[in-house]
């Protein structure tokens, strides 16, 4: 199985606050684990493994999905870390997620799947599209895709909508303005230890 379902506040623990992955908080403060409570200094190698850890269980991707987005950061001028976080940060999943529509980008997912949204008029039923500016994200016109959207909505999974976006709240349809710019990454990591991580295997 390539994505993971497993507990997902033991992941939190181990790697932090991840608001892709769920709303919830732990009320134990020691890392998951039998050993979670010895406090060692990690390895550089250990270091570089939990940043990769921390973008895949955020974004909800396998191994090989987010090798491939390596590489096509790789092949973009610019900061390869800088580009690997907007190709996933623009990402349909996360767009929904980042619009409010969604409480988490796994419950974003699952409505993309299900076939209630909308890009440019046209169904999108693939997560792992990628928004451009200038994409109207909209939900369908059916009742029950509407009443979800609402219902997530009213208590949005982070406070602030990125700039590059922009929401109607009245007619349940968001806009692609731009490109995320790094300030906006709602996820505290270290890109460029990713990047050391994969340069290096």
């Amino acid at each position: 199985m390539s994505r993971y379902r497993g507990p997902r506040l033991k992941i939190c623990r181990r790697l932090g606050d991840l608001p892709g992955l769920t709303r919830k908080t732990s009320k134990k403060q020691t890392p998951a684990g039998e050993h979670g409570q010895l406090s060692r200094k990690p390895s550089e190698y250990a270091l570089r493994l939990e940043e990769k850890q921390k973008l895949r269980f955020n974004y909800g991707l396998s191994e090989k999905q987010l090798l491939k987005c390596i590489k096509t950061a790789k092949k973009v001028q610019g900061s390869t870390g800088l580009v690997l976080l907007q190709i996933l940060e623009m990402r349909l999943d996360n767009t929904i997620f980042r619009l409010g529509m969604a409480p988490t980008i796994p419950a974003a997912r699952q409505i993309v799947n299900h076939g209630h949204i909308l890009v440019n008029n046209k169904p999108v039923s693939i997560c792992s599209y990628q928004c451009k500016s200038g994409d109207i994200i909209e939900t369908k016109n059916k009742p029950s895709s509407k009443a979800l959207i609402e219902q997530y909505l009213n208590f949005p999974g982070l406070a602030n909508i990125p700039n590059h976006l922009e929401l109607d709240k009245s007619k349940l349809l968001g806009k692609v303005n731009g490109i995320i710019e790094r300030e906006w990454v709602a996820l505290q990591l270290n890109e460029l230890l990713v990047v050391e991580y994969y340069s290096r295997k």
